[in-house]
């Protein structure tokens, strides 16, 4: 009879941090807070007809049936043109009064007493409040109201979903896409659950994926290992002991597909802060690579590093380093660019060396024909000037003197 240890390995997982980023390019440009796409569990619509149900009817003190007022009951009276105290009395016209800063008052210290209304965390009296004052905080109250239930509801969804979908939720929230992966594992994790140690074909099924699972030994081994235990009439009493140990090891399968894709979140994340503060640092001396900013052009990087702004031909967002590469590439191409901007990023000083050689060749270039220009203008602007011709005195020769 074989004898079986059971081992626990603990083994280092090393993240490769180009895969974890990707290939360069616009489906993989660094943002601070990439924009998830639209899912089950990232809607936001929410259902906010229970808001419009009118509130069960109370009493005043005389015992007459009060009803308070509703949503679109307080909205159809601030679309009414509304009046202050103070404000001239107009005509008297059919149908309902008009509310005044009088009745706005009574009506949101009555709702404020039972609840309905929460006010302002400012010291203002409601007696002071002026028609506008109100009316914001109507507004105010609603905005919260709804917000709260937008929030609310994806929790309650979520806790309400069974426990595989949680996990996948889980996995989706936090940028997992190996969603095959996933359920593949999640079938694998309900198929076990729903095995019976005590039926006879349920039992070899629990023993086999038990020990494959803790490296028994080879297909041959196990089987053989379970024609011993099924002679023996072990089988069930095998399969009630694996049983809990392999629900545990297939939940620790699921729950460390998630601690992976969490830790990936968090790393993106980091990253993400890293990048934001990096681009920041860079541009805020206004000065890239030894060249002066100005305000126009400062703002423009800096913007164009960060703000997702663009579509991106993968359906994400991108930023503007993203979009003008898919645009040179794909939508108007422009490799003449992309090569040189390929050039800059792959070899940046002899790139700029080689633009500096350029600059200084053609400024040598320039300074030759301002200097052959000058020196044309100067011999065509110059008057010419004849030379006198020199004439030497000569002394007429005579005899001489003294031969007289």
């Amino acid at each position: 009879m074989s004898t079986n240890t059971e081992t626990t390995e603990v083994s280092q997982v090393d993240v490769n941090l180009d895969e974890l980023l990707g290939i360069p390019g616009a489906d993989n440009i660094m943002l601070p807070d990439e924009e998830k796409k639209p899912n089950l569990f990232s809607s936001t619509a929410v259902d906010t007809k229970f808001l419009d149900n009118a509130p069960e009817e109370e009493e005043d003190e005389d015992g007459n049936k009060i009803k308070p007022i509703t949503k679109e009951e307080v909205a159809s009276l601030l679309d009414e043109p509304l009046k202050d105290d103070d404000d001239e009395p107009s005509a008297k016209t059919a149908g309902r009064p008009k509310l005044d800063k009088s009745g706005m008052h009574e009506l949101v210290t009555k709702l404020i007493d039972k609840g309905q209304l929460v006010p302002f965390d400012d010291d203002k009296p409601l007696e002071e409040y002026s028609l506008k004052d109100f009316e914001e905080l109507l507004e105010a109250n609603f905005s919260e109201r709804e917000n709260k239930i937008r929030q609310d509801t994806p929790k309650e969804f979520f806790e309400a979903l069974p426990e595989e979908l949680q996990a996948a939720a889980k996995y989706v929230a936090d940028g997992g896409e190996d969603l095959k992966g996933l359920f593949r594992i999640l079938s694998e994790v309900e198929e076990t659950r729903g095995l019976d140690p005590r039926d006879d074909q349920d039992q070899e099924h629990i023993i086999r994926e038990y020990l494959r699972a803790t490296n028994f030994g080879s297909v041959d081994d196990i089987e053989e290992e379970i024609e011993e235990w099924r002679d023996r009439g072990d089988l069930e009493a095998k399969a009630l002991k694996f049983k809990p140990k392999l629900d545990k090891m297939h939940e620790q399968v699921v729950a460390q597909k998630l601690a992976q894709q969490e830790h990936m979140k968090r790393q993106q994340q980091q990253a993400a802060q890293d990048y934001m503060h990096n681009v920041y640092d860079t541009l805020k001396n206004g000065e890239v690579g030894g060249v002066k900013l100005d305000k126009k052009t400062q703002g423009m990087l800096y913007a164009g590093l960060i703000q997702p702004n663009y579509p991106s031909i993968s359906g994400k967002q991108t930023n503007m380093l993203g979009h003008l590469l898919e645009k040179y590439q794909y939508v108007e191409p422009r490799h003449d660019l992309i090569a040189e901007a390929l050039w800059l990023l792959a070899d940046a000083e002899g790139y700029k060396a080689k633009i500096r050689e350029q600059g200084k060749n053609a400024q040598v270039e320039k300074t030759v024909r301002q200097l052959k220009t000058e020196e044309a203008r100067r011999t065509v602007s110059s008057p010419v000037v004849e030379k006198e011709e020199k004439v030497q005195r000569r002394i007429p020769r005579n005899d001489n003197f003294f031969k007289r």
